[in-house]
C-alpha cells in the first residue's frame, strides 16, 4: 500500500516568471533528504493535478510539480507562437533555476516524456534519474499505433472519425462521442473518472493542445508530428525507467522498443492500466518509483 503521509502538509508554492509569463509552481515535502523529483505532465496543456499520486514520494524527498505556461494555475497567454517544444525546455530550464535545483530526478509522462528526453539531451548532467511514463518519442509508432488502436473500435465509432475528420468537423458531438468511447479503453479505464483527473480537465488549455499535438489524442496533426527521438535514446547515459499500461494508447510495444534503446534502461507494464496507470494502479505505481529513485531499494518488476 502507499504509505501515508504522516501529516497534511502546506506545499511551497512559488511562481515562476518565464518567455510569456509566469508558471505556477508547488513543493511537496514532508521528510527525507532524497535528491528532488521534478514532475512534467502530459498533454501538451494538461495540469498536474492528476499525477498527485506522486505527493507520496514526498516522505523522502521534495516532489515538484509545476503547470506548464498556459494551462492549470499558471498564466494563459493567447500567442500561439509559444505554444513550441524548444520554449518548454526553456521553461523547464528557468523552473529548475528559480527553485536553485542544480541536479534533480525528472519524471515525464506522455508528451512529458518528449520534454524529459531533450531536457536530458540538452542538460545530461542536470538530470539524475529519468522516468518515461506512456512515452511518446517517435510520432512515427504513435501514428500507426493509434492507427491500429483505433481499428479495435466498434465499426460505428471508426465510421464517425473518418467522416469527421474529413469534414473538419473535429469539435461536433458525434466526434467528442467517438473520442470519449477510445479514451475509455486506452486513456483511462476507471470508472467513474477519479476527481484529480476531472480537475485536470476543468484546467486543460485545448488552445495548447490543438497546437501542438490535434484535436484528439488519436489525430496528432499538431507541430510535435515530426516529432522523432527513439535514435537519440543511445545518447542518454541517465539511469532510465519506462513505465506504460497494458492498454496503453503508447502502447507497451512501442514502449519497451524504447527502452532497448538505452543502456541497462529498466520497463514495467502495469497490467491494469491505460494511458494513465499513475491513477489506474497507484499503489503498485508509487512503490515502483519509490524502488528506482532509491539506489539501496530492488525495482519490482
Amino acid at each position: 500500500m502507499i504509505t501515508p503521509l504522516r501529516q497534511p502538509m502546506s506545499p511551497i508554492v512559488k511562481y515562476v516568471p518565464v518567455r510569456g509569463g509566469t508558471v505556477y509552481c508547488k513543493t511537496v515535502h514532508k521528510s527525507g533528504n532524497g535528491k528532488p523529483l521534478v514532475v512534467l505532465h502530459g498533454g501538451p496543456g494538461c495540469p498536474h493535478d492528476y499525477l498527485e499520486t506522486l505527493d507520496a514520494c514526498a516522505n523522502e524527498r521534495p516532489v515538484i510539480f509545476y503547470d506548464q505556461l498556459g494551462c492549470g494555475r499558471s498564466d494563459r497567454p493567447s500567442d500561439v507562437g509559444l505554444w513550441n517544444l524548444d520554449r518548454f525546455i526553456d521553461e523547464l530550464a528557468l523552473v529548475a533555476k528559480a527553485l536553485n535545483l542544480e541536479s534533480f530526478h525528472l519524471f515525464g509522462h506522455s508528451w512529458g516524456t518528449m520534454l524529459a528526453v531533450d531536457y536530458t539531451l540538452a542538460y545530461p548532467t542536470q538530470v539524475d534519474r529519468l522516468v518515461l511514463t506512456s512515452p511518446c518519442l517517435s510520432m512515427v509508432k504513435v501514428r500507426a499505433d493509434m492507427e491500429r488502436l483505433k481499428a479495435t473500435l466498434p465499426l460505428k465509432v471508426v465510421e464517425i472519425i473518418a467522416r469527421e475528420e474529413a469534414a473538419g468537423s473535429t469539435d461536433s458531438p458525434a466526434y467528442r462521442y467517438a473520442m470519449m468511447e477510445f479514451y475509455r479503453r486506452h486513456v483511462c479505464r476507471l470508472q467513474p473518472w477519479p476527481a484529480a483527473l476531472h480537475r485536470s480537465y476543468d484546467g486543460w488549455s485545448w488552445q495548447v493542445y490543438k497546437e501542438m499535438w490535434g484535436p484528439s489524442e488519436f489525430y496528432p496533426i499538431g507541430n510535435l508530428r515530426e516529432y522523432e527521438r527513439e535514435a537519440l535514446l543511445s545518447n542518454i547515459a541517465n539511469e532510465t525507467l519506462f513505465l506504460c499500461g497494458r492498454f496503453d494508447e503508447m502502447t507497451p510495444e512501442a514502449t519497451l522498443q524504447y527502452a532497448q534503446r538505452i543502456r541497462n534502461a529498466k520497463a514495467k507494464v502495469f497490467e491494469r492500466s491505460a494511458h494513465l496507470s499513475p491513477l489506474e494502479e497507484p499503489d503498485d505505481f508509487v512503490s515502483t518509483m519509490r524502488a528506482f529513485l532509491n539506489i539501496d531499494a530492488p525495482l519490482n518488476s
